[in-house]
């Protein structure tokens, strides 16, 4: 059963306005995407606010748009815009860029089954996402690192990931009781 997102709640309901409502949304979250990755600590896999986007965002638009947004993401940097800070998705970061896509596509269709309306149900999609993107980006970066692959690709991730999760699990469901006694 799929239920309405967030994006859903505002969307027009003229044909037109509703198709320009979703290309502005997902450009716009694309661009958001693209540039969360200026801020960087580390080598050769940085944090960054990245993550938080990718999920947050999935939780806000459901899959297909918030897919959408991150395949520009990734074809922002295939054409090497300016505005593209992220790493190549040949290069060692470029497994945790795919992994955004298959989390995005993830979260939010899990988000559609109304994951994101209990504190306890956002947090474990939210952990399934980013376990989706270590996935992906230890697999690739083990192609450039034969040691420490968990030490490298993982464990350095893991508690700036649990503040962005329990950030967007609070916000979430807070956000649609807020709704309801509207």
């Amino acid at each position: 059963m799929t239920t309405r997102t967030y994006a859903d709640l505002i969307k027009p309901n003229s044909r037109l306005k509703a198709f320009l409502f979703d290309i502005i949304l997902v450009t716009s979250v694309s661009f958001i995407m693209a540039l969360s990755s200026a801020w960087r600590i580390g080598w050769p896999v940085p944090i960054t606010m990245q993550t938080f986007i990718v999920l947050f965002s999935a939780m806000l638009l459901g899959a297909r748009r918030s897919a959408v947004s991150v395949g520009l993401f990734m074809l922002y940097g295939l054409t090497q815009m300016p505005w593209y800070l992220g790493g190549s998705i040949a290069g060692p970061t470029g497994g945790y860029i795919i992994g955004f896509f298959i989390a995005s596509l993830a979260v939010g269709h899990l988000a559609e089954s109304g994951m994101d309306r209990k504190y306890y149900t956002a947090i474990v999609t939210m952990i399934l996402g980013n376990i989706i993107i270590y996935i992906f980006g230890v697999l690739q970066l083990s192609f450039f690192i034969k040691e420490n692959l968990f030490g490298v690709g993982v464990l350095p991730f893991i508690p700036g990931d649990l503040i962005k999760i329990a950030a967007a699990s609070l916000m979430l469901p807070t956000g649609w009781k807020i709704l309801k006694k509207i």
